[in-house]
């Protein structure tokens, strides 16, 4: 799979190029102690490598399309506080490389691979630091005044390579339903355990719990907003006490092998929904329902917010929070008052995943095979003119949408909508 989708890169790439991919780097937290490492989306998609300190370079027309790995050497006495590496014998075979040299080799070797190269596609304003390594060797080749050329064109390598992370293969779709099933089962676990009493941290350790056991990182930090916290539509402190008679929101996924599922749920602290709870989650799941129908290929990526926003709209006035008529509120955006993010984003190595969402001024045509989030909402403010029993009301429904030869596959429906099913899995 890695090997096919750097051959797909290097075909699309201009002639006598060559493309220099770095790995993330490990950051210190503080002290001598480190971040847990998770490796750059990009080279993780062309490599399957999740070590830090290493460089991939493919140079299309060198020998037939040479695939090189500049990475660490293996090292007993690091490995034993470290942990193993690959090695440079290990990433020729299991990678599926060409060549590999450690990586403190890179400033003697990479300039040479850049002779005779014309341009250089890298991720330019990635890694300040590494462009202006790159930029240095290029230099080195310039002064020597070989007979042999330097590159003289840079070209940004997040277009060709985006383009590609856009279309999932069949295994990063297997990965997506697990992480979505995961991180599905992690949010039962949270409304199951959840009652008056309880605090948002008591519900961010039953993700946390979840996802751990399953060997899974959270994809993103969770967000657990009990009441009024829902409102703050990226609150990540997690610690105060729940409402006993209100909402609680959470906002959480997981990764399975770097690759992203997001979920969000709004259900009562108490298991029963009140009558204008009911009613204002009941508008936001019928908008939700009518925006994931609208991801079809053919359909527009800008179809999903319309559908959804005109659906809000609707229920808006018919919950007198909104006065005059569908279209004029549309025209006039006055929704945005209480819905002002999109309904959704691109979904893979990243939450908030790569990929254009226009063509030439236009909105994106969806296309087999592409994932997208769903997530309409509704977030009511405590305005004089917001009657008393709507006021603090925040509500969020998301879940991740496969766009298919047909109807929408949800790879994250395990966990119910349904107010009927929410108030009975609460019950069990």
């Amino acid at each position: 799979m890695f090997a096919r989708r750097r051959r797909h890169l290097m075909d699309l790439a201009e002639p006598n190029s060559i493309i220099i991919v770095a790995s993330a780097r490990e950051v210190l937290r503080n002290g001598d102690a480190y971040f847990p490492f998770r490796q750059d989306s990009d080279f993780l998609y062309l490599t399957g490598f999740n070590e830090p300190d290493a460089v991939l370079v493919l140079i299309p027309e060198r020998d037939g399309a040479q695939q090189i790995l500049f990475c660490r050497e293996r090292d007993p006495e690091r490995e034993r506080w470290d942990g193993p590496r690959l090695g440079l014998e290990g990433a020729r075979e299991t990678l599926g490389l060409d060549d590999s040299y450690p990586i403190t080799d890179l400033d003697d070797i990479l300039p040479g691979l850049m002779e005779n190269c014309e341009r250089i596609y890298h991720l330019v304003g990635r890694d300040p630091a590494f462009d202006q390594r790159i930029m240095g060797w290029r230099n080195q080749l310039q002064q020597q005044k070989r007979s042999m050329s330097a590159p003289e064109e840079f070209i940004a390598l997040d277009h060709l390579l985006h383009e590609l992370r856009l279309i999932k293969c069949s295994e990063e779709i297997k990965r997506m339903r697990k992480a979505g099933k995961i991180a599905a089962d992690a949010h039962k676990r949270a409304m199951a355990h959840c009652r008056p009493g309880m605090t948002e941290t008591d519900l961010t350790a039953e993700l946390l719990y979840e996802f751990t056991r399953n060997g899974c990182p959270p994809s993103y930090l969770p967000i657990v907003a009990g009441g009024d916290h829902a409102l703050i539509l990226h609150y990540i402190n997690n610690d105060q006490p729940l409402p006993d008679d209100g909402l609680v929101l959470i906002d959480a996924g997981c990764e399975v092998d770097g690759y992203a599922s997001d979920i969000t749920r709004t259900f009562p602290v108490n298991g029963t929904f009140s009558d204008a709870q009911r009613a204002v989650y009941e508008v936001v799941l019928k908008a939700q329902q009518a925006a994931i129908d609208q991801a079809r290929p053919g359909k527009v990526f800008d179809d999903i917010h319309s559908t959804a926003c005109r659906v809000l709209t609707e229920g808006l006035i018919e919950l007198e929070l909104l006065s005059g008529s569908v279209e004029e509120n549309l025209e006039q955006q006055h929704y945005r008052r209480f819905y002002m993010h999109k309904t959704g984003h691109w979904l893979g190595l990243d939450v908030h995943d790569v990929g254009d969402y226009q063509i030439e001024g236009q909105s994106r045509v969806l296309e087999k095979n592409m994932v997208t989030t769903v997530e309409p909402a509704l977030y009511i403010d405590h305005g004089d003119d917001i009657p008393a029993h709507f006021r603090g009301i925040g509500i969020r429904i998301e879940d991740d949408i496969r766009v298919t030869d047909g109807d929408p596959e949800n790879l994250t429906d395990a966990v119910p909508t349904a107010v009927d099913a929410i108030e009975a899995l609460m019950r069990g």
